[in-house]
């Protein structure tokens, strides 16, 4: 016969051991797993009362662990934040979900700080566009599931009419040098020195690195890009005279791979915070104190690398394929987490679709296809974090722009602005995103526009 149990579903009451009541669904999964073990009734109840008594006995308990560590006194998980941490909001009508997203994050006992970009919207735990610090732990969805999401522009010392007289040449250069889809391979891979690093450090980079490899050097689909066009540099850039020069621009970021180290992480941070409400889950962090934490980031930074090479590949390819050589580049990450120091006190922060923009700090902003892209200078605004937008920021869903748009409205707005469209979905329709001028407006104080780059012949997934 089972025993008696409480209306909570427990053989025990939290208040008899003092557990804290905000913690029944951590005590519940654990209870459930040791029942699953055989450990039932009277021998489950005199365990978690060991554990109420001297919690740091547990710590390395395969099923209480987790749970000890929240007990032990001064843990993080041990208090419900009375406040929000500090954050601020720069842009007119955000989207109140993302706001929500953002509040959540601000929420969240080891938090320290945040921004919400103008460009934000919704996306999974943190918005897009969401910047959030946080003490010695690293969110796996507050970095993102396109780990380390990446931007970087070739300019070379080229007349920029190219774009025009030789279209077709760029054209067979972009086609030659990469492609694009969500399962986008090579037959023959290509090679870097990211894929004679230590891959074997975690079961899922393990596990994707034939994959990594056949990827190497593609684009990925939804938003991600390669494009040529016209870059205006009003004033001297570092390395660059003022001008106009053709420039080659990609989007993407660490493919398939990547994906996998975020669902597996973010997986794995759930499971050890079974205390936070659903709608938080995809908030749960890791301890960078901790084995889990440890490995995350150690996936993290190969992801960043492996990114890098990703871009460095496709621009040698298409910039290879006409004999050309870059006399200028910038690039940067935008789903990412960074240590850093802000108020004198070392934080993790976490930019998800948020571009770095500490002083001085050069980077690039997109529009969309018919609109143009930013290289900024960072002001080292401590208010955002040292952050700006990523990009325009969608301004409806990918399913909202396929019920509004057809592929006439697309093909309108390409021949209006003499922009050559090899591939992209209709729902990455200019319309569906932001204006990218009222969203460099909404962060006059987070960077300075020092030059800019005009689409004229865009690839993205078919």
């Amino acid at each position: 016969m089972s025993a008696k149990r409480t209306k909570n579903g427990l053989p025990f009451r939290l208040s008899a051991l003092g557990i804290p009541e905000e913690l029944l669904p951590v005590v519940l999964g654990c209870a459930r797993e040791l029942e699953d073990d055989g450990v039932r009734g009277k021998a489950l109840r005199r365990l978690f009362s060991h554990l109420a008594d001297d919690p740091g006995s547990f710590t390395d308990h395969p099923v209480l662990g987790s749970l000890a560590s929240m007990l032990r006194p001064g843990s993080a998980a041990s208090f419900v934040r009375s406040a929000e941490a500090p954050w601020r909001a720069w842009g007119d009508d955000l989207d109140p979900q993302a706001v929500k997203q953002m509040r959540d994050g601000a929420s969240l006992p080891v938090a320290v700080a945040g921004a919400l970009m103008p460009d934000a919207h919704v996306g999974y735990g943190l918005p897009i566009g969401g910047v959030l610090a946080v003490d010695n732990a690293v969110i796996p969805y507050g970095v993102g599931m396109d780990i380390a999401c990446r931007m970087k522009m070739s300019v070379f010392a080229v007349p920029p009419d190219l774009v025009a007289t030789q279209a077709d040449e760029l054209v067979r250069a972009i086609e030659a040098g990469t492609c694009f889809g969500v399962g986008g391979k090579f037959s023959a891979p290509r090679d870097h020195p990211v894929m004679h690093e230590d891959w074997g450090f975690s079961p899922v980079t393990s596990r994707m690195l034939d994959t990594a490899r056949a990827q190497l050097g593609t684009s990925g689909s939804g938003n991600h890009f390669v494009e040529w066009g016209v870059l205006d540099v009003p004033r001297d850039l570092p390395g660059l005279a003022g001008g106009l020069y053709l420039a080659l621009l990609s989007h993407s970021g660490s493919r398939g791979t990547g994906g996998e180290v975020a669902k597996y992480y973010s997986a794995l941070a759930r499971r050890l915070h079974r205390e936070l409400p659903r709608e938080l889950g995809h908030l749960a962090w890791l301890g960078l104190d901790t084995d889990p934490g440890r490995e995350y980031w150690a996936a993290m930074e190969l992801m960043g690398r492996y990114s890098a090479a990703n871009h460095a590949l496709i621009h040698a390819a298409v910039a290879g394929h006409l004999g050309l050589k870059p006399a200028w580049g910038v690039e940067n990450h935008h789903n990412f987490a960074w240590r850093e120091t802000h108020g004198g006190r070392e934080v993790i922060v976490h930019r998800k679709g948020a571009t770095p923009a500490g002083a001085g700090v050069l980077g690039i902003i997109p529009g969309t296809m018919i609109h143009p892209a930013y290289v900024v200078e960072g002001l080292g605004n401590p208010l955002s974090l040292n952050s700006a937008a990523h990009g325009a920021g969608r301004a409806m869903s990918r399913q909202e722009a396929l019920k509004r748009f057809r592929r006439g409205d697309l093909e309108h707005v390409l021949e209006e602005h003499a922009v050559r469209l090899l591939s992209g979905g209709v729902d990455e329709v200019p319309m569906a995103y932001k204006d990218i001028r009222a969203v460099m407006a909404a962060q006059a104080d987070l960077v300075r526009i020092r030059a800019t780059f005009t689409p004229r012949i865009v690839k993205m997934a078919p």
